[in-house]
């Protein structure tokens, strides 16, 4: 049984950051974006090379050998992200992101290294084990560097960054196969996550500790919402990791974020082949083309968070803004199943972007919803993770099942959209139903003053 709310919710009220402010935060904000961007780089390389490797290398894979090699990733990222989001809580965004940066760094440019099925899996198995880390450690520096009047709009443009990430990876990936071979899009992408670590490393502090923040910036922070020890209720910060999974919200939260991300690893691991055998697309038109769903998804995303942003600040409930925007999202996202019908591959496309597009719009208020009901700031990661944990078993179902079902209909991508599509309306089921306030959750009785 649950009390009354550990501290009251932070709502937007009419917020503005005060003239004189400095604007480190956003400088932070850049870094997370771009650390995102490489991860994505990273986990999508191999989305676009493998194709090209199994032939480079004779190994005649099959659909499913494909759909586990694509998923071996998410056995140890979604293995290893219920103990990123507790470490992350333990030692702070900046080592981290840092720890996770480097070996992940170094898995993607050893990759080339693997002759086999099991090399590849093998590679792509450790490569997640390391990334597991960035998601719960952008999530926790922005809870602590943003208000929740700017909430949204932020983890828009941290959650891009595997947009533009998964997009960049068609035209890069796609032209070093053109110019080279597809071992250099691992080397090169390993070598340019360690600086991008090292870059994190040498920038990042919480807002209280960074010399580039003012007081006025470090004030408005904490007076609208960020989530800092300074506002910490201490009876929630003795909340532990494993009574949060005594919330209804929280396995609200997981369950909804597991079925909007069953769609969305669709066009982080079989797009590319989808536009490829089951629409004919050439390398330069997979590298151009393919681009135009994650594009419109990071410009919607990016909209909506501002728009939802500037709905809290003037006075929207944020409960409200936070559920039309998830369960809405998750709808459109069933705009895949369409898709399969479409006589051109623009309306195939257009389709496919209304679908990825509402996704990304779902996830800005799905990534901004730990900041929200986290009890303490020393939870929003923790919680992050939990969520991530659950989101990430379907990245590893959802590849399999795909490669499964187009083994079973011969290549026809009808049933697996069908099944993506049913499950992005439970997720708005989830998020409309089982989910409860955006607002931090209440004590349990076992921490009752």
């Amino acid at each position: 049984m649950h009390t009354t709310p550990a501290r009251p919710p932070a709502q937007g009220g009419n917020q503005k950051a005060p003239a004189g402010a400095s604007r480190t935060r956003y400088i932070i904000l850049a870094l997370c974006f771009v650390g995102l961007v490489i991860n994505y780089l990273d986990r999508a390389n191999m989305s676009v090379a493998l194709p090209y490797i199994d032939a480079d290398l004779g190994l005649n894979l099959t659909n499913t050998e494909k759909g586990l090699i694509l998923g071996a990733f998410f056995w140890a990222y979604d293995g290893m992200m219920l103990i990123a989001g507790w470490f992350t809580d333990k030692v702070g965004s900046r080592r981290a992101f840092t720890i996770a940066a480097i070996w992940w760094s170094i898995f993607t440019a050893l990759t080339p290294l693997a002759r086999g099925f099991w090399g590849f899996f093998g590679f792509r198995f450790l490569l997640g084990a390391g990334e597991a880390p960035a998601y719960p450690a952008a999530t926790k520096a922005a809870s602590r560097w943003f208000p929740v009047g700017e909430r949204a709009l932020s983890t828009a443009v941290i959650d891009s960054g595997s947009r533009v990430g998964t997009v960049l990876s068609l035209p890069i990936v796609t032209s070093l196969l053109l110019v080279a071979t597809w071992h250099y899009s691992f080397v090169i992408l390993g070598a340019l996550g360690i600086v991008w670590a090292l870059v994190w490393y040498w920038y990042y502090r919480d807002p209280v500790d960074h010399p580039g923040a003012n007081e006025l910036e470090r004030q408005y922070i904490a007076d609208n919402g960020g989530r800092t020890e300074a506002n910490d209720d201490s009876e929630a910060a003795k909340i532990r990791w494993s009574q949060l999974f005594g919330y209804r919200t929280v396995w609200g939260m997981m369950l909804g974020f597991f079925c909007l991300n069953f769609v969305i690893y669709f066009f982080l691991t079989w797009f590319p082949d989808y536009l490829k055998n089951a629409r004919g697309l050439n390398l330069k038109e997979l590298g151009t083309l393919g681009m135009l769903p994650g594009l419109a998804a990071v410009a919607t995303a990016w909209i909506a968070g501002a728009y939802a942003d500037h709905l809290i600040r003037h006075g929207a409930n944020v409960t409200k803004v936070r559920k039309v925007v998830m369960v809405g999202g998750l709808l459109g996202g069933a705009a895949i199943l369409p898709a399969a019908f479409a006589s051109s591959i623009y309306l195939a496309l257009f389709f496919l972007a209304v679908s990825y597009s509402s996704l990304a719009i779902a996830a800005t208020g799905i990534w901004s919803l730990p900041a929200d009901v986290a009890p303490s700031s020393r939870h929003v990661a923790s919680i992050g993770g939990i969520q991530n944990f659950a989101s990430n078993i379907a990245g590893i179902i959802s590849p399999f099942m795909f490669g499964f079902l187009l083994d079973m209909f011969k290549g026809d991508y009808t049933p697996a959209f069908a099944l993506a599509a049913g499950f992005a309306v439970l997720g708005a089921f989830s998020y409309a139903f089982i989910v409860g306030k955006a607002e931090p959750l209440p004590l349990p009785a076992s921490t009752e003053r």
